[in-house]
């Protein structure tokens, strides 16, 4: 036979449960439009309509900053600041970095071209009897032309955004 609980233990147990009940009640919320109340008296004016199912958390938004007379800037002000000649420095590693992308996208291009053949490249063996595979991989290689030639036209975008590199003039 067990023994039963004893009673002070019992005791603690109900008063504990019994405090904590107030904080597991909600009130009746109601809701006007975006807005929610737990006030009946207005929400019954307004028209709104009780919210069940649930409970109902609301954090209230943050209000914006009132705008002040100057125009905000493009950086933050506390934006570190970079002398000129590493300014250069790094246009130049970057217009360095571009040319050495175009490049390689335009071999790429020129070797996908020739593989493209005007659109019928060189059958392989699988291929001749296969005409599926043949124009599934034409019509591959035709996409992959299209994209290297928009990687082509972002790069050349790219390189025209930066100034003028430090060799010639402005």
């Amino acid at each position: 036979m067990t023994k039963p609980p004893t009673t002070p233990l019992l005791l603690l147990a109900l008063a504990v449960a019994g405090a904590a009940a107030p904080a597991w009640a909600q009130n009746r919320i109601y809701r006007c439009g975006n807005e929610y109340t737990n006030d009946a008296t207005r929400a019954k004016e307004r028209g709104c309509k009780l919210v069940e199912g649930g409970n109902v958390t609301v954090v209230p938004g943050m209000r914006p900053a009132p705008a002040s007379g100057a125009a905000p800037s493009a950086a933050p002000a506390a934006a570190p600041r970079v002398n000129d000649s590493e300014q250069r420095a790094r246009d130049s590693d970057a217009r360095a970095i571009l040319e050495a992308e175009l490049r390689k996208a335009e071999a790429r291009r020129a070797e996908l071209l020739k593989e493209y053949n005007d659109g019928f490249p060189q059958r392989s063996a699988l291929e001749m009897r296969n005409v599926q595979a043949y124009q599934e991989r034409t019509a591959a290689l035709k996409a992959e032309i299209d994209r290297v030639e928009s990687d082509i036209a972002s790069l050349r975008r790219e390189l025209g955004r930066l100034p003028a590199s430090s060799g010639g003039s402005k």
